[in-house]
């Protein structure tokens, strides 16, 4: 019979559950495969998600690293306009870096600081930041001899920097005229330690370092950068070689077999929420952009499926931070570009009212909260009593439906999934009670 060879659901797997349903597809159909990206990284039999760093734009990194304020966002562009300058070898990248540190130095020597803070200012500087041009041992040169830079540092008896003028006149020797930093575009490879480093740079480049509550607020995206850096969960991060976006979504929907997969399952059941949301709303937003850029349209469809979708799509930060939220932006334009999102929630009243509003078809299963069920009672035109009485009334498997594709709302009896996915509540008593044994 026909299958839908070219059909491609995205499912973003709260609980690690859909494995066991779906993994034995390709027996009932070798046109129909499964494929599982997991966060376990102690799996032998799934491959880890990995998010090339170098595919995320700026909102993606805001997302990463939990920015709260949309005045984080100049710092993050900043650092993401550093690393094709860190990522990236050349004689001209050690000028620019040479540069920014120069530019940093010159600013503590001109801030009429006492000369021991800025000899330590400027000591603490170089001893983190350093080009193989700029540095605490580069030569400075004086009519008959030279010193390295840190033996300039010397403070006379009248508490003076005796070297003042002299530093900064080989200081002013690294200034280039004009250099244009562009944000990196998907064409080289960068890894998180290159952007904990450029954050570093993004810092005392904004001469944050003056300015106590300027570096607070921006410090604190460096601070959850080398955390990130130092963590386990680098390797969601680590791709193993340079890719395009186009050739990264291809490869997610190739089945390990090669052959082209259908359901694509996220296990995102062994990070914290947090990271579950955001990987989330990165790969949505990867594969909206996708389909946007490529003005594939419908020729490639694509579904995503959040499971616990309460956990993600919320009434967050995102609309004042970025002026969009992902999933309220599919909701809205998504239809027209192929791009189509399917909620699973049993908390319906937690979900974002926007993207909620732009649902055109709801299946509703048991619900029993007084709070979910007037919800529902308010989003349903013509609800009646007995509908609202079937909600909490409802057996497993049977659902009532409604929407566009329904002229009336209807009672559905859907068949049991075989094989089920891995999600049966936990058996107490059989747990607890165990027969001939009462001791």
């Amino acid at each position: 019979g026909i299958v839908p060879i070219k059909s491609n659901f995205f499912i973003f797997d709260a609980y690690g559950e859909y494995h066991t349903a779906f993994k034995e597809l390709n027996n009932i159909s070798e046109a129909i495969n499964f494929k599982t990206y997991t966060t376990n990284l102690e799996s032998s039999n799934s491959e880890i998600l990995r998010i090339p760093l170098w595919l995320l734009g700026v909102d993606d990194i805001a997302l990463l690293l939990g920015a709260e304020k949309p005045t984080q966002l100049p710092i993050i562009d900043k650092a993401l306009k550093l690393v094709t300058v860190f990522a990236q070898d050349g004689e001209d990248n050690d000028k620019i870096k040479s540069d920014i540190i120069a530019r940093v130095l010159l600013d503590i020597l001109a801030s009429g600081k006492p000369a021991a803070q800025i000899r330590d200012q400027i000591v603490s500087i170089l001893s983190n930041y350093e080009t193989p041009q700029l540095n605490l041992r580069t030569e400075v040169y004086q009519p008959g001899y030279s010193r390295e830079l840190k033996q300039c540092m010397t403070i006379d008896s009248s508490g003076r920097l005796r070297d003042i003028q002299l530093i900064t006149d080989f200081l002013e020797t690294f200034l280039l005229v004009q250099y244009d930093l562009n944000l990196p575009d998907g064409s080289f490879l960068y890894t998180i330690d290159h952007l904990a480093q450029a954050f570093d740079f993004a810092l005392i480049s904004e001469g944050s370092l003056t300015n106590s509550s300027v570096f607070e607020e921006m410090n604190v995206l460096r601070v959850r950068v080398h955390s990130l850096a130092n963590s386990e969960s680098r390797k969601y991060f680590e791709y193993p070689k340079y890719i395009s976006k186009n050739a990264y979504i291809n490869a997610l929907i190739t089945a390990d077999n090669g052959n082209k997969a259908q359901i694509i399952n996220f296990n995102i059941n062994y990070v914290d929420d947090r990271l579950a949301k955001n990987i989330t709303k990165i790969y949505s937003k990867m594969l909206f952009d996708f389909s946007k850029d490529n003005k594939i349209g419908a020729k490639m469809p694509f579904h995503i499926i959040l499971e616990e979708a309460h956990r993600y799509v919320q009434n967050d930060m995102d609309k004042m931070i970025f002026g969009y939220n992902i999933f309220e932006r599919i909701t809205k334009e998504g239809r027209k570009y192929g791009v189509l999102l399917g909620l699973i929630s049993q908390r319906p009243s937690e979900l974002s009212d926007t993207v909620i509003s732009q649902c055109t078809n709801f299946l509703i299963f048991k619900m029993i909260h007084p709070k979910d069920v007037e919800y529902i009672k308010e989003l349903v035109p013509n609800v009646t009593p007995e509908l609202i009485k079937n909600f909490k009334l409802l057996q497993p498997g049977n659902c009532i439906a409604f929407g566009n594709a329904f002229k009336i709302p209807i009672l559905v009896k859907m068949e049991m999934p075989n094989p089920a996915p891995n999600s049966s509540s936990c058996d107490i008593s059989g747990v607890w009670f165990t027969k001939g044994n009462n001791k």
